[in-house]
């Protein structure tokens, strides 16, 4: 199972669902890849912002080692599941799908809501993480079937 996180400008959603998914991973020793994009190109080569690497940090996970990338056609190709963080990334990515079966690799990574961005609120930050943390566990379960 190849799974991509995807948000905005990849330096504080989606690394925080990239790095968490993969800590669950590597604990129940599946063979699976996860990495992550934003559809943006502001922090291209950029680590994660450091109040998302505080945050994961402070529950064990280390994501300080990624680097923001730009979501790109080829991902389509390489990844089983692209997962986004809201309803705009939604958008972006499906734009670039080529076909009925990239558009069905793509889907919301809460089932029927968004994750907030907590770019703009340092109080934003640990809620996000709970709430990527909680659905990364069932996403887990739901994909092992």
């Amino acid at each position: 199972m190849k799974i991509l996180m995807v948000c905005l400008g990849n330096i504080c959603r989606s690394p925080l669902a990239h790095g968490i998914l993969a800590h669950l991973i590597e604990e129940n020793g599946l063979n699976w890849e996860v990495d992550s994009a934003g559809t943006g190109n502001w922090h291209l080569g950029e680590c994660p912002d450091g109040r998302s690497i505080a945050v994961a940090k402070k529950y064990g996970v280390d994501i300080s080692e990624q680097r923001a990338r730009q979501f790109n056609k080829a991902d389509f190709d390489h990844y089983d599941r692209i997962f986004v963080m809201d309803r705009n990334n939604l958008r972006d990515v499906l734009a670039m799908a080529r076909s009925t079966g990239d558009r069905a690799k793509v889907s919301l990574f809460l089932v029927n809501d968004i994750v907030p961005d907590p770019y703009y609120d340092n109080n934003l930050f640990d809620p996000v993480y709970q709430l990527i943390a909680a659905r990364c566990e069932i996403l887990m379960k739901e994909l092992a079937v």
